[in-house]
């Protein structure tokens, strides 16, 4: 049946070349016609032998109207990124005027997915037919497809705003204005600024994003002959501090700009026309002198301006003031503690902070603490805003906990507090992040869009995959609008990274999967690739480190999807991947297809190789192995151990080397689980063979970051399932110990280490609490509770320090290696003296207790004691005294 329709296809291409039939012979039901066979094609799985008849033809007729079709649907339908073939046959019909043709063809391949060429074409072809209002549902559709086209977004500003649609004129009219700045094109970008400040001169943020973008695309000359257009409104509506701000931009760009120097003065005057010192301190700063540089005079001025009667300042010492009186070059302060206080206008502006009267700090000093905090928990994002904005507008969570708490939150208060906080910074449109710092909050005076809102935290963000997270963030967002400049930035951001050459690294990668995922979600960004996968992959020299760069789980995932679609041996690549990746999918994937061979070869390959490979031998050890193929990696029980026996050493080893610290910490706490915890250890000693214990307990032994408990616990285990055990040089009696050991039992050792875990979670977290609250009553030379926390402070750092070290010298005690023929740590030991008897039990300095008779090995009565035999007579001098004594009798003491 394949065969039959191939035949005919080819008979229909040799008739058309043969009959020469004119294009008026053709009608959209010959192209109807043509779909019956591309789907007949499609349900044969004959499409690629179709295109091969139809592209060969071509090859000899190119002007063959069925071969076009056929051969640029099948490529269409497959995404074939050529689509040279439907291009010629629209533009044949296009220029014979057959428009009815035309307008099927565009919307056959936009069925497929929006194309600028269609769109284009099917547009041009509305206009043709006098069909103006489908002429402009298509242009809107090019718009957001096309993000450099320009022209036609200004001529739908201007359809919409001749239809009195002022939303529609304005938001096309800033499409259109990015385009032609983007175009360097200024006489464009100024004839539509004109329009935009008639339509929305108050959308400050807007017009400042765009002279910054003209400053960097076209010249700073032109972004100021821009902002004078912006000046000049701000200063109609009388919108003085708009006008200053814009008015200091201009005199960044151009410090020489004399005429914007006296028009910020008279900005000045008219904001500050009550102030009883304004001419004063204009003669200061030398703001009308210009051989006085404009910012240092900008900066003078605006630092003496705020000194006025009833305004707020702040000393280090006395803290919030309020001045009281200006006489001459003499200010007078009532501070809370320091009434009436004078000082020269010159210490003032050194010396004091001016505040505003909605400051944070005059807040806290001025209201009630319960008014405070009652208006904190009421109204959170009147509280953000207050401290952000009391802080030269640029504020994090940090600096707000600061403020906040607990001068009017507790610290239990605050955490759920500071949860709806950070919603709110999140969402509410007056909150934007700082384009130079993710982590700082600005109060906008207008609402800010969620497009601006993410474009700056994208922007803040320095680091390429939080920069993935803020795309994907974006996308999640229902109303954002992807054909905006915010997200033609951003998109434009990743689709730069495709035009590498040569070398494909992880963020290539992760690139050409996002913009292939959003092109796929949202049809109108266009495809945005021009290159398959099959072409980056070829470019990875290291498919592992390109994997693990991945810093996204959602990217790896498909990344992995991408190799089993596209790479003929992904297979090879997935055993080879799995040591990097620890993902389920990829062993169920080999599984699922036959490939038990790779997953046995790479199982022996990571225990081969467990010192590259310890996460993954340890992750095979836990999931997989009960499984067929694990078994026929010939992997041995006893060499699985002593292989986590190794990987707990050698990842102790990196910790202690500050080397990949987290992995190894996680790495260390899953063995130690397996081992200990599990009981894997103590089930193996069940069963083994005496050789086989002795491998796996010598080994253990050897390793130096297995718990003393554990290990002794180990020991007593093999003893009491085999009491005649003999362990490899681990005779006790005949070890000495190093001279900083500290023998130790069992139950102080755990009792030490409780203390010291206290101390650290627990003690020393609620010192510096302490330690804040003090901080936070001010003024340290008579602080007593400062004082009071920093003495206890030294003393649990000293706590810390003496338990570490004894912590680390302990050894623990062994009951089963204690010697009764001689005394030694773990004995009671009888002594006689002058016909009356005395017991003692040899402990160590931690387990001391005299009054009981319970002595320290280490004292002076205790070491005396140490290697006596039963029988032997020994002298112990007590100061000037000399005593005899007796070993009478020595046994295990009860410990």
């Amino acid at each position: 049946m394949s065969e039959e329709l191939l035949k005919n296809v080819q008979k229909m291409l040799t008739e058309e070349k043969w009959t020469r039939a004119t294009l008026n012979n053709y009608s959209t039901n010959h192209f109807k016609d043509l779909d019956v066979i591309l789907k007949e094609a499609q349900e044969k799985k004959t499409s690629e032998e179709l295109k091969e008849i139809c592209d060969d033809h071509l090859g000899h007729t190119k002007t063959s109207i069925i071969a076009l079709y056929l051969s640029g649907m099948v490529s269409l339908s497959r995404q074939i990124i050529d689509d040279t073939a439907l291009i010629n046959l629209v533009t044949i019909f296009a220029d014979n005027h057959k428009w009815n043709i035309v307008q099927y063809l565009c919307e056959r391949i936009l069925d497929f997915g929006e194309s600028k060429f269609a769109l284009r074409a099917l547009a041009d072809c509305y206009r043709n037919t006098d069909e103006e209002q489908k002429a402009y549902a298509v242009w809107e559709r090019l718009v957001k497809v096309d993000r450099t086209e320009a022209d036609v977004a200004k001529a739908l500003a201007e359809h919409f705003e001749a239809e009195g649609d002022a939303d529609s004129c304005v938001d096309y009219y800033k499409k259109a204005l990015h385009r032609y700045i983007n175009k360097q094109l200024f006489t464009n970008v100024r004839e539509i600024w004109q329009k935009l400040l008639e339509y929305c001169p108050e959308d400050l943020d807007f017009f400042l994003h765009a002279q910054k973008k003209t400053a960097k695309n076209i010249s700073e000359e032109k972004a100021v002959l821009l902002l004078q257009d912006v000046y000049a409104a701000c200063k109609k509506r009388n919108d003085i501090g708009a006008a200053i701000s814009i008015l200091k931009i201009i005199l960044e760009y151009d410090e020489k700009d004399y005429q914007a120097r006296r028009e910020i003065i008279d900005c000045y005057r008219k904001k500050y026309i009550t102030h009883s010192q304004l001419d004063e301190y204009i003669r200061i700063s030398n703001l009308n002198q210009n051989y006085r540089n404009v910012h240092d005079a900008i900066k003078d001025f605006e630092k003496h301006i705020v000194f006025d009667k009833g305004n707020f300042v702040y000393h280090k010492t006395w803290g919030v003031g309020r001045i009281a009186g200006i006489k001459d070059d003499e200010i007078t302060i009532d501070f809370a503690r320091k009434r009436n206080h004078a000082m020269s206008l010159k210490m003032s502006v050194s010396a004091l902070q001016t505040l505003t009267k909605d400051h944070i700090w005059v807040l806290k000093a001025t209201w009630k603490k319960e008014k405070l905090t009652e208006k904190v928990k009421a109204d959170v994002e009147w509280a953000l805003k207050t401290v952000i904005k009391s802080f030269d507008n640029a504020c994090d969570l940090k600096k707000i906990k600061a403020e906040l708490s607990p001068s009017a939150l507790s610290a239990g208060e605050w955490t759920g507090w500071s949860a709806k906080a950070k919603t709110i910074l999140k969402t509410a449109p007056c909150f934007g992040v700082s384009p130079e710092d993710v982590d700082v909050w600005t109060v906008r005076e207008h609402p800010i869009s969620i497009e601006e809102k993410l474009y700056n935290e994208f922007k803040a963000k320095k680091n390429f995959f939080d920069r993935v997270k803020t795309i994907e963030e974006f996308a999640a967002q229902k109303e954002v609008e992807f054909d905006g400049e915010y997200w033609t930035e951003i998109f434009s951001y990743f689709t730069g990274f495709l035009k590498f050459s040569g070398y494909a690294n992880e963020q290539v990668v992760a690139s050409y999967l996002i913009v292939k995922d959003l092109a796929g979600k949202f049809p109108m960004l266009g495809s945005g690739v021009s290159i398959n996968f099959v072409d980056i992959f070829e470019a990875v020299s290291d498919v592992p480190e390109v994997f693990s760069n991945l810093k996204d789980a959602r990217l790896k995932e498909d990344f992995l999807r991408h190799i089993k679609l596209f790479i003929t041996e992904w297979a090879d690549v997935y055993a080879k991947l799995f040591p990097h990746a620890l993902l389920p999918s990829v062993i169920t994937a080999l599984e699922r297809e036959g490939y038990e061979d790779k997953l046995v070869s790479m199982t022996a390959h990571c225990f081969d190789n467990y010192r590259k490979y310890r996460a993954a031998a340890v992750w095979l050890f836990k999931n997989s192995a009960e499984t067929p193929w694990f078994r026929k990696a010939d992997v041995s029980f006893e060499r699985q151990l002593l292989t986590l026996i190794h990987i707990l050493d050698v990842s102790h080893r990196e910790i202690e080397n500050h080397s990949d610290t987290i992995e190894n910490r996680k790495i260390f706490k899953q063995v130690y689980g397996i081992l200990f915890k599990d009981g894997t250890l103590n089930s193996f000693i069940d069963e083994a063979e005496q050789d086989a214990i002795t491998r796996i307990y010598t080994l253990v032994n050897d390793v130096k970051s297995i718990d003393p408990v554990d290990k002794l616990k180990l020991r007593s285990r093999i003893l009491d399932k085999r009491p005649d055990f003999k362990f490899i040089s681990t005779d006790v009696k005949k070890e000495k110990l190093a001279v900083r050991s500290l023998i130790v039992t069992a139950a102080k050792y755990e009792e030490k280490q409780r203390q010291l875990v206290h101390i650290m979670d627990v003690e020393v977290p609620a010192n510096s609490k302490e330690i804040e609250y003090a901080l936070s009553l001010g003024d340290l030379r008579e602080n007593a509770e400062y004082k009071a926390a920093k003495e206890k402070q030294e003393l649990l750092n000293s706590a810390v320090a003496k338990l570490k070290d004894e912590i680390e010298r302990a050894q623990l005690f062994d009951p089963y290696a204690v010697d009764m023929n001689r005394v030694s740590f773990g004995v009671k030991v009888e002594l006689e003296h002058n016909g009356k008897t005395e017991e003692y039990v040899i402990l160590g300095p931690w387990e001391s207790d005299p009054e009981n008779r319970v002595i320290s090995y280490l004292s002076p009565f205790g070491a005396a004691l140490l290697n006596k035999t039963l029988g032997e007579q020994f002298v112990f001098a007590v100061g000037a005294d000399k005593v005899s004594y007796t070993v009478k009798r020595i046994e295990p003491a009860a410990i």
